[in-house]
């Protein structure tokens, strides 16, 4: 019996009796004494009103000897469900187990003529990014980093962070407070203040080592964080996009780049961001990323460095 079906047999069971032990339940469905507690504490993970009792003759009893109201699907919310399950497959996204655990117990909660449409689907849909040789929306197939669930978990309850990580040939340590954990380019990216050197620092998760918080005797204050952000977020790169500069943005950006659109068909947009000059690699790499944008672009404010960079490189074309 599948691990899904015998959840929803049991949850049947347990709600038609007005008390039960852990040891009826391992006789009545032949599963170990563990199984049995990992079953009961998934069913009231679920919203089933269970309520133990201790001592020598202990069990469980349903409160008000009822469950939750049966939560049913239309055709349409169980397509929607499962495409957005299709399209992030294959992504390193984490809880992969749980949504594996997830879809298993959607899917028995629909007919067969439903799980038929699924299949179906799932032969034919193939979105961007997605691994078309391991088609199994159920396949355990792309487990994300290890540290981005634990990292997830401590961020539930604390921003300050204590982060070790792998650069080069050392391990170095770094005190933050975290902005911001996002995906791109197929990287997941921590953003976060620099507690130490007062300021913005993004690296991978992948070069994660170690995550723990950060002594609270150490912190800055979130309103001390906040002043000394804006001080470091003077603008002074902002461009106007046409339609042709915005397609080649959207081919590549660097990190921490961003567009505003300035019309409902997102064919105009103005971009804001600030460039340190005096960092001749990201003077070289954000001089070389405007010509790539084109023509198409319309220059409002710019770094006279990054001028003077974009007039060499048009020189060494244009003697």
């Amino acid at each position: 019996m599948r691990k899904v079906e015998r959840i929803n047999i049991i949850m049947r069971y347990v709600n038609n009796r007005a008390h039960f032990t852990i040891s009826e339940i391992m006789r009545e469905f032949n599963i170990s004494r563990s199984t049995a507690i990992r079953d009961i504490r998934e069913i009231e993970s679920l919203g089933v009103p269970l309520v133990a009792e201790v001592g020598r003759d202990g069990g469980y009893f349903v409160m008000n000897n009822s469950v939750l109201p049966t939560v049913r699907f239309t055709d349409n919310e169980i397509k929607a469900l499962f495409i957005a399950f299709m399209a992030t497959r294959n992504q390193q996204l984490p809880y992969l187990k749980s949504r594996q655990s997830l879809a298993e117990k959607l899917l028995g909660l629909i007919s067969k003529n439903q799980q038929d449409d699924l299949v179906l689907l799932n032969q034919i849909l193939l979105f961007e990014g997605t691994n078309p040789n391991n088609p199994d929306l159920l396949d355990l197939s792309d487990l994300p980093h290890p540290m981005l669930e634990k990292l997830i978990q401590i961020l539930l309850s604390d921003s300050y962070l204590s982060v070790a990580l792998q650069e080069e040939k050392e391990i170095v340590s770094y005190p933050i407070y975290l902005l911001h954990l996002y995906r791109e380019k197929s990287l997941w990216l921590v953003e976060g203040f620099d507690l130490d050197e007062k300021k913005r620092r993004t690296f991978s998760v992948d070069n994660l080592v170690t995550v723990e918080p950060y002594p609270i005797k150490k912190r800055l204050s979130k309103k001390k964080i906040l002043e000394l952000m804006k001080q470091e977020e003077a603008v002074n790169l902002v461009l106007e996009l046409g339609p042709k500069a915005i397609a080649q943005f959207r081919k590549y950006h660097p990190l921490k780049v961003s567009i505003s659109y300035t019309n409902p068909y997102q064919t105009t947009a103005i971009l804001r961001t600030f460039i340190n000059v005096h960092k001749s690699e990201e003077l070289n790499e954000i001089t070389n990323w405007l010509l790539f944008l084109g023509g198409d672009i319309k220059i409002r404010e710019m770094p006279e460095e990054v001028l003077e960079g974009m007039r060499e490189r048009f020189s060494l074309f244009c003697p």
